[in-house]
């Protein structure tokens, strides 16, 4: 199987985002457009998204399980941990209670309610937040990751090399020149006067 660094988690929390929330947008447009024939459809494909990425997210939530009790930390970012887990489980569970609500619902209508508007407009905001949160996770406590760059100075460009002759800008060797990129040996444009 492919090793993936820490786990699936990182692939597949990206497939719950993104049904999850083009569930959420297609609900509402569907709503306010359901007297077009064409709104029918976007109930439809809601519905339909809102189940598949209820299914991934039973994955999502085993393979987050998983990086929480095997990656590497420390205390601080196993507190983080833990407040993205904490969120995750809620917000999984509304997304649950929703799914089952849309699955009951739909076998006799595609239209949704004001309710069930709000209730999945929750759901998507604390989606948002525990995004947010995992991305802190990583990003800011760097877990999950090989392994983190030692900086030096500022941490800009200008604070460290890159390699020899790679100085950007600076002299370079007669050897390393700059060679241009596929953009840079296009002809070059002559302006005879036409449109842009």
């Amino acid at each position: 199987m492919i090793e993936i660094i820490p786990n699936w988690h990182p692939i597949l929390v990206h497939f719950t985002i993104a049904l999850f929330a083009t569930s959420t947008g297609l609900f509402f447009v569907g709503s306010i457009f359901s007297n077009k024939s064409w709104g029918d459809t976007l109930l439809k494909v809601a519905h339909v998204n809102l189940w598949i990425g209820a299914v991934i997210t039973i994955l999502t939530l085993l393979a987050g399980w998983d990086a929480y009790n095997t990656v590497n930390h420390d205390a601080p970012s196993h507190a983080a941990m833990t407040d993205h887990k904490n969120w995750a489980f809620v917000t999984a569970a509304l997304f649950g209670v929703v799914t089952l609500w849309s699955f009951i619902s739909n076998r006799k209508t595609l239209k949704v309610g004001k309710l069930f508007l709000l209730t999945i407009a929750v759901a998507a905001t604390l989606l948002a937040v525990t995004g947010y949160k995992g991305g802190e996770v990583v990003y800011r406590y760097g877990l999950g990751v090989m392994s983190m760059p030692q900086v030096s100075g500022d941490g800009g460009h200008g604070s460290h090399s890159h390699g020899e002759g790679d100085d950007h800008g600076n002299e370079s060797s007669e050897s390393d020149e700059y060679q241009g990129s596929y953009y840079d040996k296009k002809e070059e444009h002559k302006d005879d006067g036409h449109a842009h």
